[in-house]
């Protein structure tokens, strides 16, 4: 009888890659490697999300940050702070929680 799978693929791993195709196959139960990389290279998926809010709130969070530690040496050197370095931080985390709700929208149309 003819074999059923009549073509080879042949792959080079290096030995952390084939420890993690190892974890991985234990994660889910599979024994048989051969199996396991057909069925990954014909129904698996790889996931690249490039959400550009994520940037932006990066950014925002690092602006956010450095004004806070600033505020905070201002506070610690004069002992007040002025209420308008207050409404401008309150602005930023507006916008970051602005771009929090756009990114959480986006994720959510992925796991549908």
């Amino acid at each position: 009888m003819p074999r059923k799978r009549d073509q080879e693929i042949k792959t080079w791993m290096s030995e952390a890659e084939l420890q993690a195709l190892y974890r991985r196959m234990d994660e889910i139960g599979v024994r048989n490697r051969g199996a396991f990389i057909r069925k990954m290279a014909l129904n698996g998926y790889c996931i690249h999300l490039d959400i550009p809010e994520i940037r932006t709130m990066t950014s925002l969070l690092r602006r956010c940050s450095n004004n806070l530690n600033q505020y905070a040496k201002k506070a610690n050197q004069t002992g007040s702070i002025y209420e308008e370095d207050i409404l401008d931080l309150k602005k930023r985390l507006d916008k970051i929680y602005e771009n929090t709700e756009k990114i959480l929208k986006r994720l959510n149309v992925l796991s549908l």
